[in-house]
């Protein structure tokens, strides 16, 4: 039914560039807000950036300046550019799917870890 697969993740060196992924299906994505977030070990989990129906995007400062979210609404990907990674940056990153009356969807997760 409802799927939201992320892809893109992998060990990166510190100062390097990663796209992450997410591809959506059961969902009428272009109705939908999507998001990134991530999880570090015995971190909460956090919103990385947002992006509603309408375009607008909303950056956590911890990485606004070197990430972009954009999404293709006639493939039903949301991607997240990163570029200069740091250590800190390493943890799980979920794509979410959030729709008024309809919740959040989330997907499994894609490992990024950041070498120093």
């Amino acid at each position: 039914q409802v799927q939201l697969v992320e892809s893109g993740g992998g060990l990166v060196q510190a100062g390097g560039s990663l796209r992450l992924s997410c591809t959506a299906s059961g969902i009428i994505f272009e109705l939908n807000h999507m998001g990134w977030y991530r999880q570090a070990p015995g971190k909460q989990r956090e919103s990385i950036a947002t992006m509603t129906p309408g375009g607008r995007i909303n950056y956590a400062d911890t990485v606004k300046g070197r990430i972009t979210i954009s999404r293709d609404n006639a493939k039903s990907t949301l991607y997240l550019q990163m570029n200069s990674l740091k250590s800190e940056d390493t943890a799980v990153y979920y794509c979410n799917a959030w729709r008024a009356g309809v919740g959040s969807r989330w997907g499994q997760g894609t490992q990024v870890t950041v070498s120093s």
